[in-house]
């Protein structure tokens, strides 16, 4: 986190929510005006893993091809040969997604969910770690292009960055007083392991009461007056995945309420869909969230400790 916070300045938070992203091989939807740092974000991000990093600017004539590959025929061989497009890599910045056509934004569900490419009838897997970063700018609409609901679902969070502070915009005015931070950085730990450390982190307990917790969340999103789509199943493992992780971050191996309660607001919101007549109200689904997060019930009876012991007790076991 240290590491890409001395290029991206004021945003430990985002920067959190990233690595538990990567924890739980998942994918992000960064969603915030121009110039807050979402590019340099991701690229600071896969230079601290060093691992391969590739961006892809999507414009409404990009096609498919050019984000899973192409075959050409090869003079010399005599045969037609696969040129692997920018998503075999491990960190794909898709920039400005809803800027590509549907048709090529579905070329990435395939990438997103199973991690793997099926080209001219030949499934090619994709390399460990593989993380898809979206950008999209959400007060420009002109010439975009929404992105479905399945293709939103494959988000494990949607992020906003947010403005800098006064005092934080001025250290990054030092920052960038002379060579870019991002010139100079280096890798701090080893890229690779990320899917054995993914694998390790389903070893963190998660108490009966918390995964009924997240269940009760969830449930509640799709009977809720307001909204006409509820939050789906992945919405539940985003949130139960996502507390295993962020437990793990902070030393702990067992999950507690305050990992649901923190992720509930990037994982759920954009899998829910807001009635029109909500929405000419001035309701958003983040409000929604918001809500349920203090209306759903907890088992009050726990404490921390009795969520350690459910941890010593599956060890045992």
């Amino acid at each position: 986190m240290k590491n890409v916070g001395d290029v991206i300045v004021g945003k430990e938070e985002v920067i959190e929510h990233l690595l538990i992203a990567l924890l739980c091989e998942g994918h992000v939807l960064l969603e915030d005006v121009p110039g807050v740092g979402k590019t340099m974000m991701a690229r600071a991000l896969s230079v601290s893993l060093g691992v391969d990093f590739r961006r892809l600017q999507c414009t409404p004539d990009l096609l498919p091809s050019d984000i899973t590959g192409t075959s050409i025929f090869n003079q010399e061989t005599r045969q037609f040969q696969f040129i692997a497009g920018p998503a075999f890599t491990h960190v794909l910045l898709a920039d400005e997604i809803n800027r590509a056509t549907p048709r090529t934004q579905a070329a990435l569900l395939e990438c997103m969910g199973e991690q793997q490419i099926t080209a001219d009838g030949v499934t090619r897997p994709l390399p460990r770690p593989f993380m898809v970063i979206a950008t999209q700018n959400p007060v420009e609409y002109e010439g975009t292009f929404p992105l479905p609901e399945a293709q939103l679902d494959r988000f494990l969070f949607k992020l906003k960055l947010g403005y800098l502070s006064d005092e934080e915009e001025g250290k990054m005015l030092i920052n960038l007083g002379h060579r870019h931070p991002i010139e100079t950085l280096e890798a701090v730990v080893g890229g690779h392991n990320l899917p054995e450390l993914a694998e390790q982190i389903w070893q963190v307990t998660v108490a009966d009461s918390i995964r009924d917790y997240i269940v009760g969340l969830v449930q509640a999103t799709r009977s809720h007056t307001d909204l006409v789509l509820g939050a789906s199943p992945r919405g539940s493992l985003a949130l139960y995945r996502g507390a295993q992780a962020r437990a793990a971050l902070q030393g702990r191996d067992y999950a507690l309420p305050d990992d649901v309660q923190a992720l509930a607001p990037l994982a759920l919101p954009h899998r829910c869909i807001v009635r029109s007549d909500a929405a000419l109200r001035g309701r958003t689904a983040d409000q929604v969230i918001s809500e349920l997060l203090e209306e759903t019930a907890l088992n009050l009876g726990e404490t921390t400790e009795d969520w350690a012991e459910a941890s010593t007790t599956a060890g045992r076991e």
